[in-house]
C-alpha cells in the first residue's frame, strides 16, 4: 500500500509547487523578456495565450484574471495590428517619456504615472479582464485619449492613439 501512495504523494507535491501565482509571475516575466528583447525568437500574444516560435508550436496560457495590452502612441506613423508581436512590432516613439492615465468604466484609476516607452515604442500593461478602459497619454504638449476593452477576443496591440 505504501508503494502505491508514494507516486501519488510525489505527484501531488509537484503539482502543488505549480500554483497559479508562481505560473502567473513566470508568464509575466516571460512576456516582459520577449517584449524587451528584439533579438529573441518570434513571440506574439493574444487575449488568451503567449505564442512562441516561428512555427508557433510553444503556447502558454495567460492569467485568467488579467489581460495584456501593448500600446504604441504615435505622432506621424503607425502600423495596423491586432495581436501584438512582442519581437516584431515597432512603434514610432522609442524610449520616450509620457504621462499615462488609465481608468476603468467605474472610474477606478489603474495607471497614473510617467512612463517611458520600450525600445520598440510600446507601453505594456497587465489590466483586469472584461472591462472597458479610458486612456489618456500626454507627451511634450501633445495628447491623445481613447477607449479600449480587455475581453478575451480583444486586440492586444493598440496602435491608433495619435498624439496631437
Amino acid at each position: 500500500m505504501k508503494r502505491l501512495l508514494l507516486p501519488f504523494i510525489l505527484i501531488s507535491i509537484i503539482l502543488a509547487g505549480c500554483g497559479s501565482e508562481d505560473a502567473t509571475g513566470d508568464i509575466k516575466a516571460l512576456v516582459d523578456d520577449y517584449s524587451a528583447n528584439k533579438e529573441a525568437e518570434a513571440a506574439s500574444i493574444t487575449g488568451t495565450e503567449l505564442i512562441i516560435g516561428e512555427d508557433q508550436n510553444e503556447r502558454h496560457s495567460l492569467p485568467e484574471d488579467e489581460f495584456f495590452v501593448s500600446i504604441a502612441p504615435f505622432i506621424n506613423y503607425t502600423h495596423p495590428c491586432e495581436f501584438h508581436s512582442l519581437t516584431g512590432c515597432q512603434g514610432e516613439l522609442s524610449s520616450t517619456e509620457m504621462d499615462v492615465r488609465i481608468t476603468d468604466e467605474t472610474g477606478k484609476v489603474h495607471v497614473d504615472e510617467t512612463m517611458t516607452t520600450l525600445e520598440n515604442g510600446f507601453l505594456d500593461f497587465w489590466l483586469p479582464r472584461d472591462k472597458e478602459y479610458t486612456i489618456t497619454i500626454a507627451h511634450e504638449g501633445l495628447s491623445t485619449e481613447g477607449t479600449f476593452t480587455t475581453f478575451e477576443d480583444d486586440s492586444t496591440c493598440l496602435t491608433d492613439f495619435q498624439l496631437k
